[in-house]
């Protein structure tokens, strides 16, 4: 390619060197951006910030990859506080849901927490969304699964101080919740000490002694992945 006012010069590929020369045709700042350590794609996400009007300075930085960069423009395209997403403790699925609940208007301090894994900051925010009281379980003692069966059983007015207790792995959670659901005693083996596959044959044995209603019963709920120890 041609030298464009020096660039050319400098060490760019020929993708660089096009996301520049595209930048320039356009009238933009394309110093931000022409700078060797950033590839095409970076250079493109720079370029489209500039297009917008945008800060740019905010997030053109060696630092960000490709996906934060973007999850940093979306936010000040929205308007939003980035400066509460854009470290580099965070991924770019964090700075996503972070995004996203900043967008929303949702309390993002139960979940901004860079402990919290992406996983874990969806299954907040999704209650957070459905003004669920997320405070019993937006707690780093439960991994994502834990906090979803905890999120359902909200969702469907449950007592879920039954089962939201760390002893309780996943697959226990989600026996508990569906002998709550159904009208079960459930504490006949809501224990921590009871594993999960057993809590599973006892629910049945107690749902084959008592007469239930399957009507309002909803399976897909409480479908799902779950962790526990063999």
């Amino acid at each position: 390619m041609e030298k464009m006012n020096g660039y050319g010069e400098i060490q760019f590929d020929e993708n660089q060197m096009r996301v520049i020369q595209e930048g320039m045709e356009k009238g933009l700042d394309v110093s931000v951006y022409a700078k060797p350590e950033f590839g095409a794609d970076r250079m493109a996400e720079i370029k489209l910030g500039l297009e917008q009007g945008l800060e740019v300075s905010i997030y053109a930085k060696p630092e960000y990859n490709l996906e934060c960069m973007e999850e940093i423009r979306r936010g000040l395209e929205h308007g939003v506080d980035v400066s509460i997403y854009m470290k580099s403790k965070y991924d770019f699925m964090q700075m996503f849901y972070i995004r996203i609940g900043l967008e929303e208007g949702l309390d993002i301090s139960y979940y901004a927490k860079p402990e919290y894994k992406w996983e874990q900051m969806h299954e907040i925010e999704e209650g957070l969304r459905k003004d669920l009281d997320v405070s019993l379980y937006a707690n780093l003692q439960f991994n994502h699964e834990q906090m979803r069966f905890i999120r359902v059983g909200l969702e469907k007015g449950l007592d879920v101080n039954v089962y939201a207790d760390p002893r309780f792995d996943s697959l226990q959670m989600q026996q508990i919740g569906i002998g709550l659901e159904k009208g079960l005693d459930v504490s006949i083996y809501a224990k921590p000490e009871i594993h999960g596959y057993q809590m599973e044959e006892l629910r049945i044995a107690l749902e084959i002694s008592t007469e239930i209603d399957q009507n309002n019963f909803n399976s897909e709920d409480w479908e799902g992945d779950w962790d526990h120890e063999m």
